[in-house]
């Protein structure tokens, strides 16, 4: 436990704590490098004094949480304080609440002491949901703009500086100069504000048990095959192959009485499939993934996202979406861990478990035999039909491979499909966050469908907000404000038309059905793969092709 805030000494630290974290967010959010933003954590983190470092890591982390601070509440608060109809015009022109609340705040210099981070989560922790907000209006009065908007970020859990969880973890495994899968291995085993943790890597305790039941081992990933280089350089007959599911990555386990399910980067999932968890009768840990399954048929992604980010699922919604495990690695088997054994050893024993499994909610994900890559890439390019529709592509996997937390270079390839590419026409806009909040970074698009009396319009089918470059983003956002007819609040009705419209080449891995839409389909990993500059409205696709296309995926 950490010290109470009121017992604390009161250094000339505390004045600047909740200013540094203010500045590393800030640094975060402006800095695009996977390199860069790693060493912004790590030089804070061992700058930092404990346990702020802890709290902080726990919010990079998205460990911490505030239920009594909501953003509807401190949108109430400043539109007490100001013009409620300059703020919506505020806000609509910055396009995040954080952001706006931070520059519009009428602060108080000198009305209190700037709070330190450690004080705001020892506060908050205990607080009911009006004196949150009491104590969240006072720390605004008394930061300056770049801390009102840390301090926001932090209690809404809204932070969005372009940081994953396990980058932050890398950070600190960084500071102790171990891997990060060590990390990983342990911190389902810590609660914030990691004062063993952090005694670890500084080389003043042992590292903290990894032996707890039911915890995560850090997952094995690949990487994208290069067809020109490493064909030529691999040999066929040291890789084995399957299918890459179009699902979640999950693993699941059974140790000890402990029951879990993971995401791919350690998220315990398991409150969402409560059907998967029970069906789980085997003792060890599986890697594999998510899927919604009927009779060994897969289903489409679209029906697994009925399931996914949930707090709970009834009876009905597992009925209607029955999920289950395609198994691709067994990483323990029993008490015994597997993970430094060949893959063809894990495979073996793998198929062993799921076949002795009674469950219906577990399979295992077939290898596909091939002579050579030219044998695999006619499989790729034409599977048979049935279950490979629902691959993204295929899986490479030495024969020798132990399994290593990471993305090692050599073992583990993905081989994905080719996108799927439609020419839509842009057809509304809306301001990005974070460093594009002054451009028109998200943009709707829709194809041509053709009503019973023969008159062409636009229907929507997808949105993309990446996939340009930074000069891309300039002449779109320019085409934008230079072409918008209508306006919806945030969003933008750009000018679209048979004789006048911009082109966009979208990029896609898939197509389901959606009620959502009007088109009655959604796509699934949208972007801009090319802006059509030089190509008509007119000429772009219609809806039919996209029906097409999706009666051909099965």
């Amino acid at each position: 436990m950490s010290t109470p805030v009121s017992q604390r000494p009161q250094t000339s630290y505390i004045i600047v704590s909740m200013r540094a974290f203010s500045h590393l967010l800030d640094r975060l959010s402006l800095t695009a490098s996977r390199t860069a933003k790693l060493t912004l954590v790590r030089d804070f983190l061992s700058q930092t004094p404990d346990p702020d470092r802890g709290w902080a890591l726990a919010a990079l982390t998205g460990e911490l949480s505030f239920r009594a601070a909501k953003p509807a509440a401190i949108r109430a608060a400043v539109e007490a304080r100001m013009d409620a109809k300059l703020f919506a015009w505020s806000y609509d022109y910055v396009g995040d609440l954080a952001e706006t609340v931070a520059l519009v705040w009428p602060a108080k210099p000198g009305a209190n002491r700037e709070p330190e981070l450690s004080e705001v989560v020892d506060a908050l922790a205990g607080a009911s949901r009006a004196e949150a907000q009491g104590l969240i209006e006072g720390w605004l009065d008394v930061l300056d703009a770049d801390g009102r908007w840390a301090l926001l970020k932090l209690v809404t859990g809204g932070l969005r500086v372009g940081l994953s969880a396990r980058l932050a973890k890398q950070a600190a495994a960084d500071l102790g100069g171990v891997p990060v899968g060590e990390v990983e291995e342990v911190w389902h085993a810590l609660r914030p504000p990691y004062d063993d943790l952090f005694a670890w890597l500084g080389g003043k305790a042992p590292r903290p048990t990894a032996d707890a039941p039911g915890r995560f081992r850090s997952a094995m990933l690949a990487h994208a095959i290069d067809e020109a280089v490493d064909f030529a350089r691999l040999d066929a007959a040291d890789y084995a192959a399957e299918w890459k599911w179009d699902g979640i990555r999950v693993q699941a386990v059974n140790e000890r009485g402990e029951r879990r399910l993971y995401s791919r980067t350690g998220e315990v999932i398991s409150a969402a499939f409560p059907d998967v968890l029970a069906a789980l009768d085997f003792e060890g840990v599986i890697d594999g993934e998510l899927l919604v399954m009927r009779h060994g048929v897969i289903a489409s992604f679209g029906e697994l996202q009925q399931r996914l980010n949930r707090k709970t699922a009834d009876a009905k919604l597992m009925a209607a979406f029955p999920v289950g495990v395609r198994a691709y690695d067994l990483l323990l088997d029993g008490e015994r861990d597997l993970r430094g054994l060949p893959f063809a050893e894990r495979r073996a024993r793998l198929e062993a478990v799921v076949a002795a499994s009674a469950s219906p909610r577990l399979d295992l994900s077939p290898l596909q035999p091939f002579a050579s890559w030219e044998d695999l890439a006619r499989l790729r390019a034409d599977p048979p039909p049935g279950d490979p529709t629902r691959a993204e592509g295929l899986m490479l996997k030495r024969w020798d491979s132990i399994y290593q937390a990471g993305r090692p270079k050599g073992p583990w390839f993905k081989w994905k499909r080719d996108p799927h590419l439609v020419d839509a026409v842009l057809m509304y806009a809306q301001r990005g966050h974070g460093k594009r909040s002054s451009f028109y970074s998200d943009y709707t698009f829709g194809v041509w469908r053709e009503d019973e009396a023969g008159q062409r319009s636009l229907t929507p089918v997808g949105k993309a907000y990446f996939g340009f470059t930074d000069d891309e983003l300039k002449q779109l956002d320019a085409f934008v404000r230079e072409n918008t007819v209508e306006r919806f609040g945030p969003v933008r009705a750009v000018r679209a038309s048979q004789d006048f419209g911009l082109v966009l080449e979208v990029a896609f891995e898939g197509l389901q059905r959606s009620t959502r839409h009007k088109s009655g389909l959604a796509m699934r990993f949208p972007r801009i793969h090319r802006i059509r500059w030089d190509k008509p409205a007119r000429d772009a696709d219609e809806l039919t092709t996209l029906e097409g296309m999706l009666a051909a995926m099965g």
